[in-house]
């Protein structure tokens, strides 16, 4: 009987999970959940929902237009002395800034925000500034932040402002005023505001601002719609208005912003039993029992301790504890519980500036899919976490960790998150939202029955509230290009990273190296990178090599480098404190590690034991990190070595969550809880501005892989998912998990090949293969604990398969370097969900066992055993051809919304894949062991004729390695386009190489052209100049196979069939 893979996706392996992984699974004991953490506790289901009602006072308003020195002529237009006043105030621009954080567009609007509930969190009246920005392309950002040095009943008053970090992931450059806006209020324009208000007689309870690309006519602009109460926001697309809004903020009124205020006298009283976790002391004396007296000599990754007996602390047993933790009594009491202080298991969080959470509900009105917040081992459309049916019981968590043995289908935190959240339907098109708080957050998902849609509901620990609104539109290319101007494009990454990468933990020492590598060179089995995970180091002390077993660094990467091979060592950022160590010492002398609420150097554990932590939220520690990486400093590294970010999180064994304690502090005295989700992405750009300074004059770009992230990440290198397991649920969840990082525009992403943890049979490392080598990053890798699992170590009739399917995925080089360019250009991510490519249908809305690589490749890895064959749903829209037999699998009939399911051979020798009808694709097809013996290869060209009997595709093309390409504008592209008269090249020449094409021709010279769809044979087939050219057709079929056309992908013609 055959078996066959359908198109359940992740949920069809849940019963499977609870078997397949129960050898391995996380302590839930050392993480938290909203129901422990007391910010969270206070406000999740609208829990203090009575202490927050908030109402925009109408006569504080003020609106200015910073393009322009003139009055608007909307009913309180300001002059530009009042815009003085405001950029100082709200902008940081004055002698003394209130705010020094904010960059970006100044604001349009301002107001008053007045909770104007009869009991508040403080006891006193609480007052907030609303600033809303109207930007360029349709984004419009909404910030809330205290009024500073407003004094409380007391007298007392917080002069300063909260710390934000615009500086250091928005781009400021490209946050760009409107050009046009309007304010419109209920006497100047109330036949406008009626389109929008529920009844005529709310009219005065509301104003709106217009705003876009030009004045008049609806083209492209906004409306925000402001309630002044309960306040609320609703965004329209002017155009659309009769749609109804895309996003509401606050309509459910979940807002909460808790003012800063000081400790009072009863408050200092609260006991340390009020204040403790309930379950901390029973639950460490459950773990440790008669263990808890014996000595502790060091920590493991799962935060479990190692005793000096040799023996190990025991996992803990995890019960909900929903119900251990006070709750309000009264909807107007407030739960003091863990306000100003918070125990978790044996750590205390001191909260020296007491509660500070923000909080609101976003939704989406007419919207039934919702994706992003990554990154969690769940599916690809956000579930339900709250009401009748949820498919979660706890918020999605996003807080940076080091989960030892994550599990799947779940809500907890990992290793990274992007605050972004994308809704897509076919009503109001594609739309998000990003939450720009780096503090721990929970996000709720709910149904919205009023709007008939979905709602979230954020809950940030600190911060203020910084939301920007995008708007998108009907594309869903244009959210890609709005959030691009928010946090950054992908930057082209240099043409090896996106080969084949073997890691291990741990390649033991140069003689293993050279065997594996001379392996891959035996059997002709391409690869471009060999990796060396901590051991290669001297005690674990990075910058060093172990001298024993690396006694000659830099003969060994030149060896692998003229066979065409890089390498990769980690670096990870805890610092041995061993005063022996050059970085130690250098990090201490200059005060930069991250310090203790007492102020010392913090002391914590990872893998040499103790250690302490750079603080990369300061400019000056990223630029001496960087500097760390010059040849003469790294000893034995050459411009063929490249960096391993890893327990970035940052990792600490022997941490609350296995992490930094919250009360921690940076340089600037500013507490972790603040930072803390920065931290991996700091020091990714920190290590990758080390790898460009080291080569200042050659212009290498650099090549970083991190385990964290964050919003912006994208901008510094490649990212992965961990450590999986070698499991069929692990392999399958890869493909939501990658999709959505690629929601939240991180593009450069892959999974552990193979698996992490444990030993995969042949069969699951054959499809493992197949899978990774259709994702962006493509790596494998394996515990030191785990069996060897090179190609070769699975059998001869294994090895070939995997070999056959790494040479598919470098033959396709070309065709993922052309995607990646076209990210760097348009913002658009590069593993590319279904509905990102056919919005309108809505039958694959919830698919996420396919994907797309760009527009033209469709991918639909098996994810189980022991399976034969596969159903993929083909968009009707386009015909696809099957890249095995160049046949057609589903022809098109240009229905946008319509979707054909195919049952299709998928044995073990093949995963299915399908080349749209359209498109033009580039392959090299000569065997070569890496991309940079491929360079001057010859291109082979796939043309898939559309139901029109037209195509056309593009080849990037740059020499693959440098900045050259936007430093000297040293690149052409190739605009390919075919029809069953002719084949034509149309070059778009960079600056830089427009007086070099005669030299580069022939090393960019297209030796085939295979062109799919052709059922009649041409008579004759010529070059413009005349020339005839071989041809051979396959009237079953439909193919037309062109042999030696002479001619470049770097130069103009045209090829007639005739």
């Amino acid at each position: 009987m055959l078996g066959v893979s359908n198109n359940c996706g992740f949920l069809s392996v849940l019963l499977v999970l609870v078997f397949a992984v129960q050898g391995f699974a996380v302590d839930r004991t050392k993480f938290r959940t909203c129901d422990q953490s007391s910010f969270c506790r206070r406000h999740r289901k609208k829990a203090s929902s009575s202490l927050y009602k908030y109402r925009l006072a109408p006569d504080s308003l003020k609106f200015y237009v910073p393009n322009t020195e003139e009055k608007n002529d909307t009913e309180q237009g300001q002059d530009s002395s009042l815009w003085k006043s405001f950029s100082k105030r709200l902008l940081g621009k004055g002698e003394k800034p209130v705010d020094p954080y904010v960059r970006g567009t100044p604001p349009t609007l301002t107001g008053k925000l007045i909770n104007v509930s009869p009991e508040t969190s403080t006891g006193d009246e609480e007052t907030l500034v609303l600033s809303v920005h109207a930007m360029v392309d349709g984004l419009v950002r909404m910030r809330v932040h205290e009024v500073y040095g407003a004094e409380d009943s007391a007298g007392k008053a917080y002069e300063s402002a909260r710390v934000t970090y615009d500086d250091l992931i928005l781009i400021e450059e490209d946050l760009q005023p409107a050009n046009h806006v309007a304010w419109m209020g209920a006497s100047t324009h109330a036949d406008y505001l009626k389109k929008l208000v529920p009844t005529s007689e709310d009219i005065n309870n509301y104003t709106a601002l217009q705003f876009g690309d030009s004045e008049g006519g609806t083209g492209n602009n906004m409306v925000l719609l402001i309630r002044f109460a309960p306040f609320s926001l609703s965004l329209y697309r002017e155009r659309e208005i009769e749609i109804g809004p895309i996003m509401t903020l606050n309509t459910e009124e979940m807002m909460h912003f808790e003012i800063r205020r000081f400790k009072e006298r009863n408050e200092n009283t609260e006991s340390q039993e009020d204040t403790e976790d309930t379950t901390s002391s029973s639950d460490i004396d459950k773990k440790q029992g008669e263990n808890s007296e014996k000595e502790i000599v060091g920590y493991w990754e799962d935060g479990l301790a190692i005793y000096a007996d040799g023996t190990r602390e025991e996992k803990g047993t995890y019960e909900d504890q929903t119900e251990s933790h006070r709750k309000l009594t009264e909807a107007s009491t407030l739960d003091r519980e863990g306000m100003w202080e918070e125990n978790f298991q044996s750590h205390k969080d001191s909260k020296p500036n007491g509660p500070m959470s923000v909080g609101m509900d976003l939704s989406f009105p007419g919207s039934q899919h919702i994706y992003g917040l990554p990154e969690h081992a769940s599916s690809l459309v956000l579930k339900e976490t709250v009401g009748d049916g949820s498919h979660y019981s706890q918020p999605y968590r996003l807080y940076n960790l080091d989960v030892f043995e994550y599990e799947l289908d779940e809500t907890m935190s990992i290793y990274g998150n992007i605050p972004l959240v994308v809704s897509h339907s076919i009503t109001t098109g594609t739309s998000g939202v990003f939450w720009f708080n780096p503090t721990e957050t929970h996000v709720d998902v709910m149904k919205n029955e009023s709007a008939k849609g979905k709602l979230t509901h954020w809950i940030s620990e600190s911060g203020i509230i910084d939301v920007f609104m995008l708007p998108g539109g009907s594309k869903p290319s244009d959210l890609y290009r709005q959030y691009s101007k928010i946090t950054g494009k992908t930057p082209l990454p240099p043409m090896f990273s996106l080969g084949y990468h073997q890691c291990r933990w741990n390649y033991k020492d140069e003689k293993d190296v050279f065997t594996v590598h001379d392996t891959f060179e035996e059997l002709d089995y391409p690869y471009d990178v060999l990796w060396l995970d901590i051991e290669h180091t001297d005690g674990k002390r990075y910058f060093t090599w172990d001298s024993n077993n690396f006694p000659e660094p830099k003969a060994m990467q030149e060896r692998l480098w003229s066979q065409g091979r890089r390498m990769v060592t980690i670096v990870d950022p805890h610092i041995a404190r061993d005063n022996n160590y050059r970085i130690h010492k250098e990090a201490t002398a200059k005060g930069f590690y991250v310090k203790n609420k007492e102020g010392k150097d913090f002391d914590g554990w990872c893998w040499p034991g103790s250690s302490s932590y750079l603080d990369f939220t300061n400019d000056d520690v990223r630029n001496w990190w960087a500097d760390q990486f010059a040849y003469n400093k790294y000893e034995g590294t050459t411009p063929s070595l490249f960096t391993w970010n890893d327990m970035n999180e940052p990792s600490v064994f022997n941490g609350p969550e296995v992490t930094m304690q919250k009360d921690l502090v940076n340089l600037h005295g500013e507490e972790s809880r603040e930072w803390h989700n920065l931290y991996g992405i700091l020091f990714h750009k920190a290590t990758g501005m080390g790898q460009i300074r080291r080569n200042q004059g050659e212009d290498l770009r650099p090549f970083v892989l991190s385990r964290s992230f964050f919003a912006g990440s994208q901008r510094y290198g490649a990212i992965w998912t961990g450590d999986n397991f070698s499991e069929w649920p692990h392999l399958e969840i890869s493909n939501p998990m990658l999709l959505s990082m690629n929601v939240g525009a991180l593009s450069f992403v892959g999974a552990d090949v193979g698996g992490f943890f444990g030993n995969p049979d042949a069969e699951l490392m054959t499809r493992w293969m197949q899978a990774g080598a259709y994702q962006p990053f493509f790596r494998g890798h394996a515990h030191h604990d785990a069996k060897r699992r090179e190609p070769w170590m699975f059998g001869e009739e294994t090895m070939r398969l995997l070999r056959k399917v790494a040479m598919a995925r470098y033959a396709l080089l070309p065709m993922w370097y052309t995607v990646f360019w076209e990210a760097e250009m348009t913002g658009m991510p590069v593993m590319r969900t279904m509905w990102m490519q056919y919005p309108k249908a809505e039958e694959l809305f919830s698919v996420d066992n396919q994907y797309l690589i760009g527009a033209d490749l469709l991918v639909r890895p098996v994810t189980s055993a022991g399976v034969q064959e596969s159903e993929v749903l083909f968009p009707t829209k386009d015909s696809w051809y099957d890249v095995y037999s160049n046949r057609v699998i589903s022809a098109g009939n240009g229905a946008e919304a319509d979707v054909k399911g195919v049952t299709v051979p998928s044995d073990i020798s093949r995963i299915p894949v399908f080349q749209r009808g359209g498109s033009i694709l580039a392959r090299k097809l000569r065997l070569r062991r890496s991309s940079f013996m491929m360079k001057k290869d010859p291109y082979t060209l796939y043309i898939a004729m559309n139901v029109k009997m037209e195509a056309a595709g593009l080849i990037y093309m740059d020499d693959e390695e440098t900045f050259g390409h936007v430093k000297r504008a040293e690149y052409a592209v190739a605009n390919l386009s075919a029809s069953q008269t002719k084949i034509e090249n149309v070059v778009e020449l960079g600056s830089g190489w427009q007086e070099r094409t005669r030299d580069m021709e022939k090393d960019r010279m297209i030796e085939r052209i295979v062109i799919m769809g052709i059922g009649k044979s041409p008579t004759s087939i010529q070059t413009s100049s005349g020339a005839n050219i071989e041809f051979e057709h396959d009237a079953v079929a439909n193919v037309l196979v062109l042999r030696k056309p002479d001619v470049s992908a770097i130069s103009q013609w045209e090829i007639k069939l005739n």
